[in-house]
């Protein structure tokens, strides 16, 4: 359709997605098809800069497929593939390597902040990732990608490698632009909100999984931390826990942060963190049924996977070929 554009974005397989990832991008996502071109994938190439174990592994790809299908992801409005179906991902990286400098590389702080917390195992795969993400945005003349403040860096570093290799060669990659909604881009730990939710945080109390059951959710929130200012006002310096709740209840009831603040106007913390939990509640159960239906069938999810591997595979290689041709390989004859 003129004038839609189109979207990338990918989530990892490691790890059930929580509240965060639901708010921060896959709640995004679903709305963002209905007037764009958006292709999503489950990027579980990059899942691999971790040890895991093969039945879980793909037990977990199957789970963050079905949970994103639950999510209102649909094959008529959009495109979900997995990563590692699509050869094109791992070509392409590759050749980006070639044009990306070791410098840049050392910049990223993920990479810094991956390499404290896991210093047993500082692979090549860590250090190259943003190279893979360059490789997963350009490889279908992206637009937009919708990113936390967290990825920013990734997508920055995609637009230069980009920008660098059409100064040598022409316009071969659309150079993207990252998205950021301004609110709910980053959700906090309940327990430490000065950090991301993050679904690998050794304190589970710390997150919300989108499996997680009615109890399980209230409990969590019932311990979420607040501050002794009984006030319930959006300030992230000051409050940065009621903010966060208050964050969070306005994204999952569809409400803006001045309504929130009305609502529990001289009502204590208590109440409002059991509204938050309910709203959360009410948010996650129909896709944590939904999720549970389309894994009880896995046959009718690998089909999805295939036909929607083929899609994106016959999307990238119109840029895959421009690409082999402007560096000078030797097309191969069908």
């Amino acid at each position: 359709m003129s004038g839609q554009k189109r979207i990338f974005s990918g989530i990892k397989s490691t790890g059930i997605p929580t509240l965060g990832n639901y708010l921060g991008a896959m709640k995004n996502w679903a709305e963002m098809q209905e007037e764009n071109d958006c292709i999503y994938c489950v990027v579980d190439l990059h899942a691999i800069t971790i040890r895991l174990e093969p039945e879980d592994f793909r037990r977990q790809t199957r789970l963050v497929y079905a949970l994103l299908l639950a999510c209102g992801l649909t094959p008529d409005r959009c495109l979900l593939y997995l990563q590692s179906h699509v050869h094109q991902h791992a070509e392409l990286s590759w050749m980006l390597n070639c044009y990306t400098m070791f410098g840049e590389l050392s910049r990223m702080t993920q990479f810094k902040d991956k390499s404290r917390k896991n210093p047993d195992n500082i692979n090549a795969g860590l250090f190259d990732y943003p190279v893979l993400m360059a490789a997963d945005i350009l490889l279908f003349d992206t637009d937009l990608v919708p990113v936390g403040q967290d990825q920013k860096q990734h997508v920055e570093l995609a637009r230069d490698i980009a920008e660098r290799f059409n100064g040598i060669y022409g316009d071969v990659f659309t150079v993207p632009q990252p998205f950021i909604p301004r609110v709910g881009a980053k959700i906090n730990s309940l327990i430490d909100p000065s950090r991301k939710m993050d679904k690998s945080d050794p304190n589970p109390a710390a997150y919300i999984a989108l499996t997680d059951g009615r109890d399980v959710i209230l409990s969590k929130f019932k311990k979420a931390v607040t501050d002794s200012d009984p006030h319930v006002r959006f300030d992230p310096v000051n409050k940065p826990g009621v903010s966060n709740l208050m964050a969070i209840y306005a994204l999952t009831g569809g409400k803006s942060l001045e309504e929130v603040e009305r609502e529990f106007d001289g009502k204590g913390y208590g109440a409002f963190k059991l509204a938050v939990g309910e709203s959360v509640d009410a948010a996650l159960a129909p896709i944590r049924l939904k999720a549970a239906e389309f894994c009880s069938d896995p046959d009718t999810l690998d089909r999805m996977m295939a036909d929607a591997a083929e899609r994106a595979a016959a999307l990238a290689e119109p840029c895959m070929s421009r690409v082999r041709q402007a560096i000078g390989f030797i097309e191969k004859r069908r």
